[in-house]
């Protein structure tokens, strides 16, 4: 049974609403079907993202293969976990980042990955900023038992997140930067992903069990 702090950000109310992997893959064909994607605008532009992203998608499911060491990592989590990412179709970010998280996730049987839209709950992405924009992706992990929070990651590993800064400093056009960094991800196969949540997992599976120690 769930006991809710009702400071906390996200919900139970959130959680009932949220997909799993599967799901949120079998939505965005299905949009894509009907030439949308997820949110409220279905410009031409962001559906061809989608597109895109569903075959990043993809291709991150063949390539992201865990490291030896984070998954002993992984089978070491004693808390249960649920992993809230705030995500949209139309992310490139995410398309990258999903597979290595969700493979993350199956990895370990304490750990829930749930995906939430974005532009359907802005009250949770308005809590969980970067430098002031809702960029995603974000992982907020939770505790299982309380949903307090653990800790979050995101929107993107530190390499990739240093180089959209320094795109943005440099005026780089938004196209150029996006191939910069799509590169980046291509070449790096979620290796920088899996070394970023190596010490991310141990903390925040002692925060889990000082969070169950003082409930």
């Amino acid at each position: 049974m769930t006991t809710e702090n009702t400071s906390n950000v996200i919900k139970a109310t959130h959680l009932e609403k949220a997909l799993n992997y599967t799901e949120y893959v079998a939505l965005t064909e299905q949009l894509l079907a009907e030439n949308k994607t997820t949110g409220t605008n279905h410009a031409d532009d962001l559906v061809e993202y989608n597109r895109m992203n569903l075959h990043r998608m993809r291709r991150g499911e063949k390539s992201a293969v865990l490291t030896d060491e984070l998954l002993e990592t992984l089978q070491k989590v004693e808390r249960r976990m649920v992993w809230v990412v705030i995500t949209e179709a139309w992310c490139g970010d995410a398309a990258q980042n999903l597979p290595g998280i969700m493979k993350m996730a199956e990895a370990s049987p304490l750990i829930d990955l749930k995906l939430l839209l974005r532009d359907e709950n802005l009250d949770v992405m308005d809590a969980y900023l970067t430098n002031g924009g809702r960029s995603i992706p974000k992982l907020v992990a939770l505790d299982a038992e309380t949903l307090e929070e653990l800790g979050t990651w995101g929107p993107r590993p530190e390499p990739a997140q240093q180089l959209v800064l320094d795109a943005k400093a440099q005026n780089m056009d938004f196209k150029e930067m996006a191939e910069k960094l799509h590169g980046w991800y291509g070449k790096d196969r979620s290796r920088t992903l899996q070394q970023e949540f190596m010490p991310i997992l141990n903390a925040w599976s002692t925060a889990a069990e000082t969070i169950t120690e003082n409930s």
